[in-house]
């Protein structure tokens, strides 16, 4: 069962940048797993009160490699897969190693400050940092009873 939160006028709320990601794989067989079966890297995605957090699982790769755009509230992160140079020295016996293109693109949430987004590539994970704006920062007062 999957609980949907709705506004008065009957719309789904997309309060958060998680929430079209989740909405988009409810589509897919659970079966494929989190793996690059579709082309893609699988992603994590956290939420603070200050900030988005998204992790992409892009082992092997140059940081050199990926570019990273936003346009138009749209942030899209992409690989593109290197030619491999061939030498005559050796005989490639067997060649498990995959280092797929891809390019992924995610909606991003009218509370995030686009100008103030960073990246940081270690470890075979990529790092996003998407902080929000200033004005939708969620803070707890006190308020007094009178």
């Amino acid at each position: 069962m999957t609980l949907v939160k709705v506004n008065n006028n009957g719309h789904k709320s997309l309060s958060s940048f998680a929430n079209i990601v989740d909405e988009f794989f409810q589509g897919f067989p659970s079966t494929l797993g989190r793996d690059e079966s579709f082309g893609f890297p699988p992603v994590n995605i956290h939420e603070t009160t200050e900030a988005y957090h998204l992790e992409l699982s892009a082992p092997g790769r140059n940081k050199e490699d990926f570019k990273l755009s936003v346009d138009n509230g749209q942030l899209t992160v992409s690989f593109e897969k290197k030619e491999e140079t061939k030498t005559e020295d050796y005989k490639t016996i067997r060649k498990e190693f995959s280092f797929r293109s891809f390019k992924r693109s995610f909606n991003l949430d009218e509370r995030v400050d686009s100008n103030a987004i960073q990246a940081k590539y270690e470890n075979g994970v990529l790092k996003l940092y998407l902080p929000k704006k200033e004005q939708v920062k969620e803070s707890t007062r006190q308020i007094a009873i009178q």
